[in-house]
């Protein structure tokens, strides 16, 4: 398995860029955050990899780090993300930004990767909830970037948050949909505008 490569860049190409290592080109594909964060042509880069395997193809994945790789493994234990899917989140939302979107289960926020639905997003925040890789952007900042999420005591959108959460709905869910719902309607919606606009999103 090829974990990590160090070589120069002979070319950024669609989706990817090849790496010139001891004169052997090695195709790898990226996310657009990668690759927009390399260096050009003839520069030295570093990237961790992923050398997946299937019955069509061989293909070689980099990022910038170890959890923006660890991120692209856990995404694809979900039924429907594919390597593509997963380098298509990571290309919208950084490593934070989706252990953020996680955590306050805000399938909006995934929804603005190309191939994710809601359906997949919903999909996505609840089988992930407990499984974020371990590290910066992991299970260990969850309960902050949680609380984080939650709108200031006393305003209508928190009121929403409780009136959803006395309807059933798990804390991180009703933040989440209010937020979606506040962010499409506006901060200055009032509360009942709120709450219906927060069960539409739950119900999607």
């Amino acid at each position: 398995m090829i974990a990590k490569l160090t070589g120069r860049i002979d070319a950024q190409v669609e989706d990817g860029v090849i790496i010139d290592v001891n004169g052997v080109g090695y195709l790898v594909a990226c996310s657009s955050r990668t690759l927009s964060a390399l260096p050009g042509a003839g520069e030295v880069v570093s990237l961790m990899t992923e050398f997946v395997v299937r019955e069509d193809r061989f293909q070689l994945f980099g990022f910038r780090d170890g959890i923006e790789r660890d991120w692209f493994r856990v995404l694809q234990t979900v039924q429907g993300v594919g390597a593509k899917v997963a380098l298509a989140i990571l290309s919208v939302l950084s490593t934070d930004e989706l252990a953020r979107a996680v955590a306050a289960q805000d399938r909006t926020m995934l929804s603005r990767a190309a191939g994710v639905g809601p359906k997949l997003a919903q999909r996505i925040v609840n089988e992930l909830k407990d499984r974020a890789p371990a590290g910066g952007s992991g299970l260990g900042v969850f309960a902050a970037v949680a609380a984080a999420a939650a709108p200031p005591a006393g305003t209508p959108a928190a009121d929403a948050v409780s009136a959803l959460v006395n309807l059933g709905y798990r804390p991180a869910e009703a933040s989440g949909a209010v937020a979606a719902a506040a962010r499409r309607l506006g901060d200055d919606t009032d509360l009942q505008k709120l709450i219906t606009a927060g069960l539409r999103e739950l119900a999607k």
